[in-house]
């Protein structure tokens, strides 16, 4: 079986060698595996850390910021065309998702033949470590939010830990990204693939804040994802 692993960066020096590491540490005896990073940073630092690695790694350097949401579908889009996409993994880049937890999630989600599975961070079990209160609240309330109005049956609408299924890919890839560029791709896609018969399942995680580095997280990007949901709102209502 051929995963793909996609891992959006933004000024992740600090933590991407780190994070190859593991995710090598817990795959590269039981899958072929290869990882995708696309790189936002002005700078591209990231290729002199990454050496060791380059035989499994497309490096993606774009220089600007453009957003989570095109950095998640360019590395669809890549693991596609390559044919090497059985499974597409999405992480974050600041080591808030585990690269421990991959082997137990790639085996649920194979046993329940999900097109889609979560790693929920407000599931019984799961814990958020290290979050500021106002971070808590915010995530809390915005993931509400998108389920009062979405009413997809999941309780993490924001987390960007996933497995995708080749056939979810593939649709992502050709229906979703109009809404915005940013987060907001996340709740698009649970809403394109819930609303168009994909099985979805969610997975208890345990998320922890970033130790090094700086979050991305801003005002700017807190108002583009309200308007993604509106938009997203407005689909709902006029489509499904």
């Amino acid at each position: 079986m051929k995963i793909g692993i996609i891992i959006p960066t933004l000024n992740e020096e600090l933590n991407i060698v780190e994070l190859i590491k593991k995710i090598d540490k817990n795959l590269s005896k039981k899958y072929d595996y290869n990882i995708a990073i696309i790189d936002d940073s002005i700078d591209d630092k990231i290729t002199t850390k990454i050496d060791l690695y380059k035989s499994r790694i497309k490096y993606i350097h774009r220089g600007k910021k453009m957003g989570r949401g095109s950095a998640i579908l360019i590395g669809m889009r890549h693991f596609l065309d390559s044919n090497f996409s059985d499974l597409i993994i999405e992480m974050d880049a600041d080591l808030s998702h585990d690269p421990d937890e991959l082997n137990e999630k790639i085996i649920l989600f194979k046993e329940n033949n999900y097109d889609l599975l979560i790693a929920s961070r407000y599931l019984k079990d799961s814990k958020i470590i290290n979050w500021s209160w106002q971070r808590k609240i915010l995530s809390f309330l915005s993931n509400k939010l998108a389920k009062i109005f979405l009413k997809i049956p999941v309780s993490d609408y924001t987390n960007g830990f996933r497995i995708y299924s080749n056939r979810a890919t593939k649709h992502i890839t050709t229906n979703c990204g109009k809404i915005g560029d940013g987060f907001i791709i996340l709740s698009e896609i649970l809403m394109e693939l819930y609303y168009n018969n994909f099985k979805l399942g969610e997975h208890k995680t345990i998320f922890r804040n970033r130790v090094r580095g700086k979050s991305n997280v801003n005002i700017k990007l807190i108002i583009s994802s309200f308007l993604g949901l509106l938009k997203l709102i407005n689909i709902k209502i006029s489509k499904y």
